[in-house]
């Protein structure tokens, strides 16, 4: 029987909650299942690692990872942290630098007994995860930002081919399992070099998948076609910054940003991670929503699949999926979608449906 070692790290504000209902209800499917076995490496982050380590993300923690297969990643409120911890990256962003975790796939799909703005609905967002406008990452050393007197401030914006050609591979592959179509959002009639840079080397490596349909939109333009038609669309690829807002937009147009789940991978390694924040204002009240990090579980478990040819954590990832989705079809909900159930309650309603399955 084949084991994977899988990190935890478990976060601030509902993070301690979501992400010990994502390790609950993998045990329960792997339980089920009976064919494979997780070990489950438990890490300190943000505020666990600054008070343990001095360090929202301390470098016990990432060694420890070049051990695993994977990790599920609770939610940071890096905006809580002390001053000193200000300066530099974000835990999630020190993770995606530090491992170069250049992929961001950001899925968002209606689903049974969640009312969705979007009508039907299923796109995929390929985010570059590395570089951009995220001036936090997008240097080898330091921050991309410059303060160049008291009133003026320069922040670089850096796009390279070796990292655009990697990311449009990406969504070309996964365009090919689906419906054949990437959209290419960019800003190239204004950033002319940098999201032109972007567009073009997209487009050169659309020439590598002739059975794939392209179009590509200026990103004022994607955010009114997403509002309008968001079922017209099927994969898109896009920047850092772009692909963070579009994300958020599309989770939100398919019910809640609550739901929107994503993983960050380098081809060697994947990191599941919710899309949304640490929600300070509702932690330890047992009421938050952790579908977002339940499928970005699953989304882990699938790379994990694909990525070793094993079709036992394939077999976990969808007991995993459909007792999420049986759950919402007999309308047991966490309040923000309308529903009564606490965050431990709709767990195990998860829990029992794959139990019964």
């Amino acid at each position: 029987m084949r084991s994977y070692r899988i990190g935890v790290l478990y976060g601030d504000g509902i993070g301690p909650e979501i992400t010990k209902s994502a390790v609950d209800v993998l045990e329960a499917a792997t339980r089920k299942s009976g064919k494979v076995t997780f070990e489950f490496v438990t890490l300190p982050m943000g505020w666990e690692g600054i008070k343990l380590y001095g360090d929202p993300m301390p470098q016990i923690t990432k060694d420890a990872l070049k051990g695993t297969h994977g990790w599920i990643m609770g939610p940071h409120d890096s905006a809580a942290y002390p001053a000193e911890f200000q300066k530099g990256r974000n835990p999630s962003g020190e993770l995606r630098h530090y491992f170069d975790l250049f992929s961001n796939v950001r899925p968002a799909k209606t689903m049974p007994g969640v009312p969705s703005i979007a009508g039907e609905a299923d796109v995929v967002i390929f985010r570059e995860n590395t570089e951009g406008f995220y001036c936090d990452r997008n240097m080898h050393l330091g921050i991309g930002e410059w303060h160049i007197t008291e009133d003026v401030v320069v922040s670089s914006g850096v796009f390279t081919r070796k990292a655009i050609t990697r990311i449009a591979h990406e969504a070309f592959r996964m365009a090919r399992k689906r419906r054949k179509k990437v959209s290419i959002v960019h800003k190239a009639n204004v950033i002319r070099l940098g999201s032109g840079l972007f567009l073009n080397v997209c487009r050169e490596v659309a020439k590598e998948y002739p059975d794939v349909a392209v179009d590509d939109y200026h990103i004022d333009a994607a955010t009114v076609h997403l509002v309008r038609r968001m079922r017209d669309f099927d994969v898109i690829v896009t920047e850092n910054m772009f692909g963070d807002i579009l994300s958020d937009l599309t989770g939100e147009l398919t019910g809640s940003l609550g739901m929107a789940p994503s993983i960050n991978t380098n081809g060697r390694q994947a990191m599941a991670q919710a899309a949304h924040g640490s929600a300070p204002d509702i932690a330890g009240q047992n009421v938050a929503n952790p579908c977002g990090i339940l499928f970005s579980t699953v989304m882990l478990l699938d790379w994990l699949a694909a990525r070793h040819n094993d079709e036992t954590v394939a077999e976990v990832a969808k007991l995993m999926e459909q007792g999420v989705m049986k759950t919402l079809e007999d309308g047991v909900k966490t309040k923000d979608l309308g529903g009564t159930a606490s965050t431990t309650d709709f767990t195990a309603a998860i829990c029992e449906r794959i139990a019964n399955a």
